[in-house]
């Protein structure tokens, strides 16, 4: 279960949740402010010199820029949770243990949606080189993925929820 080309986007509830508390917080506080901000550079005189008034301007257009993304991403979106889905292969949600056979270290990443992803916390994207190299496959394979880097191989130690 992936993105697939219809452009669904699989999000956890949780992180479903984030992205419609950012967007209301957005229109709610977020258009008011800047909003204001804008007023009151336009009270500081000639706007064409007015460097206050043009950084407010800049920063209701990243603001709407991001309320669009929120909402085109919020129009596609569908929430799983990761109960629904089978343990025997590795799925969107997966949190999947490999061995790098080259290095032996063992390290462990959850699949998740490239809105989702974070590599910080170990979250990788279906939709990622290691991502697609993984899904489908079962405990005890291994796996050769080719990333920009070079190719890796992993031994898919487990799968779990």
């Amino acid at each position: 279960m992936s993105e697939s080309n219809n452009g669904t986007i699989y999000l956890t509830k949780e992180r479903l949740k984030e992205l419609e508390d950012e967007l209301r917080e957005l229109k709610v506080h977020g258009r008011p402010d800047v909003i204001q901000k804008i007023a009151e550079a336009r009270g500081h005189g000639d706007l064409s010199e007015n460097a206050e008034y043009d950084a407010a301007r800049e920063a209701q257009g990243h603001l709407e820029m991001r309320i669009a993304k929120l909402e085109e991403t919020l129009s596609r979106a569908r929430a799983i949770d990761s109960g629904d889905l089978p343990n025997d292969k590795i799925y969107i949600l997966s949190l999947v243990k490999l061995q790098d056979l080259r290095t032996k270290e063992v390290i462990e990443y959850r699949l998740v949606s490239q809105e989702e992803s974070d590599f910080e916390q170990n979250k990788i994207s279906v939709t990622s080189p290691i991502g697609k190299g993984l899904l489908g496959k079962k405990p005890g394979e291994t796996v050769t993925i080719k990333v920009p880097a070079g190719t890796l191989q992993y031994k898919i130690l487990g799968i779990s929820r």
